[in-house]
Formats: C-alpha cells, structure tokens, sequence
C-alpha cells in the first residue's frame, strides 16, 4: 500500500511543475493587463509603468515564474496583486465552501446513483429505462438555468429555501444545509444519472458471470449474492466513475458557485482569471491539481482494498 502512495506521489510531483508552468504562460498569453485593470480608465504613462513595477511585471516572464517555484518551496504562494492579501489566505478562506459543495454531492449523488444502479440491474424492464431518462435528462439539462428553474420554484414561490448565499457549519448546521440544497441538486443531476448507469452495467456483468450462477446453485441467499459478491467484484467500476465525478466537480462549482453566490474557489476563479491576478490564478491551479492527484490515490488505494489481487503499475 505504502508502495502505491510512494509511487503515485513520485510521479505527480513532475505533473504539478507541467500544470503550474503551463498555466502560468497561457494566462500570459491571454489578452488583458492587471497594471491597467488595477489602475481603472483614468491613469498617466508614470502610473501605469509605476504600477507594472509594483506588480512585477516588468520582470521577464521565466524570473516571474522562476520566483513563484521559489516560494512555493517555502511555502509561499504569494500575495494577490489587488488587494496584497496572501494567496494562501484567500485560498483557505474559500476552500470551505467548495469542498463542503464536492463532498455533499459526491455523498449524495453516490448513494442515490448506485442505489438506483443496483435496483435496475436487479429488476430491469422499466425500472433500467427510468435509469436511462434520469440520465440523459440530468446531463442535458444546462446547470445554470436549472439552478435558475430551481431557484424560482423553492425560493421565490415556495419560500422553503434560501436563494442565495452560505452559512458556516459552525454558525448553523441547519442553516448550512439549507444554503447547500439547491446547488448540490444541481450538481447532483448528471452525476446520479452517470454513476446509475455504470453500477448497473457493472452490476449486469458480474450478476452473469458463472461464479455467480454456483453461488446460486449452492443456496446462497439473494441479499448475500448481490451485496457481498456481486457488489464487491463490480466496485472497481463504481468507485472508478465515483472518483472522476469529484474531480468534475471541481469545474462543475464554477457555474453553482456563480448562481447561488457563493463564495468558494470557483467564483474566485473567475474573479482572478477576469483582473488577470496571476497569483490567486497559480494558487488555485496548484490547489485543483493537488486535489485531482490526492483523489486518484484514494481511488488506487480503495481499488486494493477492495480487491487486494490488483496490482497497479
């Protein structure tokens, strides 16, 4: 197991230094200027060069990026250039919200997913074709204007949630989970038809197998064959699909975050990339990708578990 985690760990320390280097000159390469968005319409040439001075832009591009790794070594990331605040700061600060929105619909969207995967693998007929339209209807539906209909129907109409905004565990635990309604339903759309549909192909194929079959021949109970074999030996595609819904949702909060306003990483992500504040930007990009390669051990780690014949490379 050690091994695994040491090996991933290996690996994903030359993908940070691609991801942050390639993020660092794309976001150069894109139109705009923080000098000129920090200074607004009314500046003077002295302001505008005293201004790139301040913000070190008049620096060549790899001393920039050479700096930034140095301070990542201590522990730095840097402060933003229009408020000076630390990136790591702001990061924390807005990291709570974000992952509180990941994990509840991750949570939410496993339990409701698999569920119905397992009872349409079991039932089939209509129940597999109601699968189906959940799925396709959860992943055509856009987000935003489904968070809209959602809004204007529990919010406006109904008055039984609030239309915006989020409130601190620590402040209220029902207040909390109020505010999280609404944009984990709208995440959750899509996400539950897809890991429904994976559990129960996965399912399917493992309910046909021939050891399933003398399982049955022997007497075994139907609860047994179905939670203690057939679920276990179909995990591996579920927890597959179930990890890459959390890392979807890592660009999924972008749009929920802006609807409901919330105040994670995903609004902060739009609020940087627009006033080109390439250190919240470097911030968040190291941040995403060292959720991305946390998951994915979780997910190798859990794959061992399960099935501990497994030997990943």
């Amino acid at each position: 197991m050690l091994k695994i985690i040491g090996r991933r760990l290996l690996v994903s320390l030359p993908l940070i230094l691609i991801v942050t280097m390639l993020s660092f000159f794309l976001v150069l390469l894109t139109p705009g200027d923080p000098a000129a968005v920090m200074l607004g319409m009314n500046h003077t040439p002295a302001e505008y060069e005293a201004a790139r001075v301040k913000l070190g832009l008049n620096q060549p591009a790899l001393t920039r990026y050479g700096n930034w790794l140095k301070g990542l070594g201590n522990g730095d990331l840097g402060v933003s250039m229009f408020n000076s605040e630390p990136v790591i700061k702001i990061l924390k600060s807005r990291s709570g919200v974000t992952f509180s929105l990941i994990i509840v619909t991750t949570i939410f969207s496993s339990i409701i997913g698999v569920a119905l995967g397992i009872a349409s693998a079991i039932r089939r007929g209509a129940l597999a074709r109601i699968v189906d339209l959940i799925s396709l209807v959860g992943m055509s539906l856009p987000n935003f204007w489904l968070g809209l209909v959602l809004v204007a129907i529990f919010s406006v109409s109904l008055h039984l949630l609030p239309t915006i905004g989020y409130i601190q565990p620590g402040t209220s635990i029902t207040g909390w989970l109020k505010s999280l309604v609404l944009p984990v339903a709208v995440l959750s759309a899509p996400a539950i038809g897809m890991i429904a549909q994976q559990t129960r192909s996965s399912m399917l194929e493992v309910l046909d197998s021939p050891f399933i079959r003398t399982l049955r021949a022997g007497g075994l109970g139907r609860f047994s064959i179905i939670y203690r074999h057939a679920l276990r030996n179909a995990a591996i595609s579920i927890i597959t699909v179930v990890g890459l819904t959390f890392v979807s949702l890592l660009s999924g909060t972008v749009i929920a975050e802006t609807v409901f306003a919330l105040p994670g990483l995903g609004g902060l992500a739009v609020q940087a990339t627009s006033r080109h504040d390439l250190p919240v930007i470097q911030g968040l990009v190291l941040y995403f990708t060292v959720i991305v390669i946390i998951v994915n051990i979780i997910v190798d780690v859990v794959y061992v578990w399960f099935n501990p014949r497994i030997r990943l490379s």
